[in-house]
């Protein structure tokens, strides 16, 4: 049902932006007998254009993963109370994001500060695609602001990290493909009787496994002599067999976190993937360079426009 809306949603776009268009031919034919104004065009146009503009930007989520929920988790720096009162207002910021667009959040872990604020928090937040656009909050977020915990009002430098990565269901189907499975047969050795010599129970499974990531090809060898019932033990070869399947997937997955954790940076200044400057009224982006005045609505959670800007410029790569 899942994979039925997503292709469903795209075809509703289409079709959207199909309609809208042949409607602006319509009225751009009425404007040039008189039966329609150029404003009414201009704005017909308009609407065409955001349809297109929503579809392309949509576009730049083709990973596999970008479909899927994710975990983000926010890390303060150092910096003590004003570094932890900053990770909270991320939180905050976040959620309110997540509710805006019906998300649902979960928070998983949470680590108070020591006098306000948070030390470090783990958010499970729920929905489709919710990882394909929080992926481009990966990094670390600077603030300057006159800190409310500074007796002389100075001006002071935060920074928190956040980290986002897709959640994937704990459940890993395993798929064995009968054309690349055979079987041997061969007498049992050792110990057991008359039995284990004279009947072909053990059991040798040869599997032909192709890397669905790498596309290296090996062959795997299970042999199974567990007991004197051949068919108990081809089940338990095909057990064994799965499980290391199980751990091949499990190991890839791991390797793909590991490449999201190698490109986290520190928590420090000149790393920054966005600047909060209260004083000034500007949150910029240092990635896209694009940047907005309208700080409190951002700090509601109105990061759109910075999440598209970098889905635009870095969602193909």
């Amino acid at each position: 049902m899942r994979q039925l809306r997503d292709v469903k949603s795209w075809v509703t776009a289409y079709d959207a932006i199909v309609s809208a268009n042949d409607d602006l031919g319509v009225l751009f034919d009425f404007a040039k007998d008189g039966e329609a104004t150029e404003e009414e065009v201009d704005k017909q146009y308009d609407s065409v254009i955001k349809l297109v503009e929503e579809l392309e930007f949509r576009n730049m989520l083709h990973e596999e993963a970008d479909s899927m929920s994710c975990v983000l988790k926010i890390n303060s720096g150092a910096g003590g109370t004003e570094s932890q009162d900053w990770a909270e207002m991320l939180m905050r910021m976040y959620m309110r994001y997540a509710e805006d667009h019906g998300y649902k959040v979960r928070i998983s872990n949470i680590l108070d500060g020591d006098d306000a604020g948070i030390k470090s928090v783990t958010m499970e937040i729920d929905g489709d695609y919710a990882y394909g656009y929080l992926k481009s909050e990966n990094g670390v977020h600077r603030l300057v602001r006159v800190s409310p915990f500074n007796a002389q009002g100075k001006r002071m430098t935060s920074f928190s990290s956040v980290f986002v990565t897709p959640l994937i269901d704990e459940t890993i189907e395993i798929t064995i493909d009968p054309s690349k499975l055979s079987w041997d047969t061969f007498r049992s050795g050792g110990a057991g009787g008359q039995n284990v010599n004279k009947v072909e129970s053990g059991v040798r499974l040869r599997y032909q496994y192709k890397d669905p990531y790498t596309g290296v090809e090996e062959e795997i060898l299970i042999e199974n002599t567990e007991t004197r019932d051949q068919p108990k033990n081809k089940e338990n070869a095909l057990r064994l067999l799965k499980s290391q399947l199980y751990d091949k997937e499990l190991q890839h997955r791991m390797e793909e976190r590991n490449k999201i954790e190698a490109g986290k940076k520190k928590i420090e200044w000149g790393s920054q993937i966005r600047s909060y400057v209260m004083d000034d009224r500007r949150v910029k982006d240092h990635r896209t360079n694009y940047q907005t005045s309208n700080v409190q609505g951002v700090m509601d959670g109105k990061i759109d426009e910075f999440i598209k800007a970098y889905l635009m410029e870095f969602g193909q790569k």
